[in-house]
C-alpha cells in the first residue's frame, strides 16, 4: 500500500456504510467518547450517527466479535472500554508479533512493496526535516502497514493492523520529547537499511529496540 493510497483509505470516504460506520463507533468506544458501560440501542445509534438500522446490526456484531462491546440477553449491548491492563497487554502482544513481521517482510517483501517502503521512508524523512508530527504520525503508520502487507500473512496483516489501531486511539500521545521526530526517523532508518541488505536478523533487532523505545515514550 502506498502511502498516498493509505492517506486516502484513512477518510473512510470509500468504505460500505456498515464499515464506516463500525469504524467510527470503534474509535468513539476507544477514546472514550462512548463510555464503558454505556448501553447502545439501535435507535440511539440511529439517531446519533444518522444512518437506517441495517447498518447499526452490523457494526454491532462487528464491535461485539472485536470484544468492544457485550450482549446481556435481555438488557441490551453496553459498551466494555478498554483497560489500563488490556492497553498494556496489547502493546506486548503488537511488540512481539512486528518482530516477526520485520523477519517474514524482509525474507517475502516484493518490488513493489520495496518501492512502497522507499517512498514511504523518503516521506518520514522530509516530514521531520518540517517537524511535521501529525503528518508523520500518519506515515509511521503506513510504514508498519507496509511491513504487514509484506509478510504476505493475512492473520499477521489482520492482528497487526487491530492492535496498531487500537493503540493509536486509546492511548494517544499528547507530549512530544524535542528530539521525538529525529529519534523516531533514526529508528526507523536501521529497520529500512535492514530491507535494503536483505537482512531479517537486523530487521528483527532493529524494530525490537523501536518498539521498546516507543514503550518509554508511551508509558513513561
Amino acid at each position: 500500500m502506498s502511502i498516498i493510497q493509505y492517506l486516502e483509505d484513512e477518510q473512510n470516504n470509500n468504505l460500505p456504510l456498515s464499515s464506516n460506520l463500525f469504524s467510527k463507533l470503534q474509535e468513539d468506544i476507544l477514546t472514550g467518547k462512548l463510555e464503558d458501560g454505556e448501553k447502545l440501542t439501535e435507535i440511539k445509534i440511529c439517531n446519533q450517527y444518522g444512518v437506517s438500522r441495517t447498518p447499526v446490526r452490523e457494526a454491532l456484531r462487528q464491535l461485539e466479535a472485536n470484544g468492544l462491546i457485550m450482549t446481556i440477553p435481555n438488557r441490551g449491548a453496553f459498551v466494555k472500554a478498554l483497560t489500563e491492563q488490556d492497553i498494556h497487554d496489547i502493546y506486548v502482544l503488537r511488540s512481539q508479533g512486528e518482530v516477526t513481521a520485520v523477519r517474514w517482510a524482509i525474507e517475502r517483501i516484493t518490488e513493489k512493496e520495496m518501492s512502497e517502503l522507499d517512498e514511504t521512508f523518503a516521506f518520514m524523512e522530509f516530514y521531520t526535516m518540517k517537524n511535521d508530527i501529525p503528518k508523520m504520525l500518519n506515515i509511521n503508520i503506513a510504514f508498519h502497514q507496509i511491513i504487514y502487507h509484506a509478510t504476505h500473512n493475512r492473520m499477521m496483516l489482520q492482528q497487526l493492523s487491530a492492535y496498531q489501531l487500537y493503540l493509536r486511539h486509546c492511548n494517544p500521545s499528547n507530549y512530544y520529547a524535542p528530539n521525538y521526530l529525529r529519534d523516531v526517523l533514526a529508528e526507523h532508518r536501521d529497520i529500512y537499511d535492514a530491507f535494503g541488505a536483505g537482512d531479517p536478523e537486523a530487521g528483527a533487532a532493529a524494530m525490537k529496540r523501536h518498539m521498546e523505545n516507543s514503550a518509554k515514550r508511551k508509558f513513561k
